[in-house]
């Protein structure tokens, strides 16, 4: 509990001082703020090893598409994810929901990056229009997209049917696609205490290429991600 509570003071205080520095970048190129997630990553990384003794494995880098453009089908137990995945990759856009969008100051910097949004809840022109938008966004950078296709989430031992919507976007961008399987919450579960001295392993897993019907697709990718998962548990 003690752990627990000196990790969550020194996290959480950790953000607001990055998110305070950085505020002048709000004026300044993109990738000033960009810097200012990796930074958050990087401290993620810390806390967790340094108040709750976690070793963060990462396996599978050599999976990472480096000659084309390609997207991030990631499995997502925890906040960890979030902040972490962006010291791995090249500063991914994220698609997100849209009140998190609305929070002050945290809310700025995700559309400061250029993250997506979503309103989950209704139907609207702006939701609609949504697959269109994200190629878009990818044709003008040279950062990868990184989705969640559980859709929020979700305790370890679950395994909820993958969204169509990643298929979707599969299907629109036409590109290679990079499954990770996570177990970050045997560590930082979405609910409940947070645990220490556990492994969190990030598994990058071979690239699925494009042009597979979506459906098919869809079934390869949750079942390569959950497998990865089932050896990692």
């Amino acid at each position: 509990m003690i752990r627990n509570i000196i990790f969550s003071i020194f996290f959480f205080c950790g953000i607001g001082v990055i998110s305070l520095i950085f505020l002048p970048s709000f004026f300044l190129p993109q990738k000033v703020v960009l810097l200012g997630g990796k930074l958050m990553g990087y401290w993620t990384g810390f806390c967790l090893k340094f108040f709750l003794a976690i070793k963060i494995e990462i396996k599978g880098k050599e999976n990472i598409v480096s000659n084309e453009r390609f997207f991030i089908a990631s499995s997502h137990q925890s906040m960890f994810e979030t902040f972490y995945l962006q010291t791995i990759f090249n500063s991914p856009v994220f698609i997100l929901k849209k009140e998190l969008t609305l929070i002050p100051i945290f809310g700025w910097y995700l559309k400061k990056i250029g993250s997506i949004s979503i309103d989950r809840n209704k139907i609207s022109r702006d939701n609609l229009d949504f697959f269109n938008d994200i190629s878009k966004i990818l044709n003008n950078t040279k950062r990868p997209l990184i989705i969640f296709p559980q859709g929020t989430r979700v305790l370890p031992n679950e395994r909820p049917k993958f969204k169509k919507g990643a298929s979707r976007i599969y299907e629109e961008l036409n590109s290679v696609c990079l499954p990770v399987a996570i177990n970050s919450g045997h560590v930082w579960p979405k609910k409940g205490s947070k645990q220490s001295k556990k492994t969190i392993t990030i598994s990058i897993l071979k690239p699925i290429s494009a042009g597979i019907p979506k459906d098919e697709f869809l079934k390869i990718l949750e079942n390569n991600i959950y497998s990865e998962l089932n050896l990692l548990d």
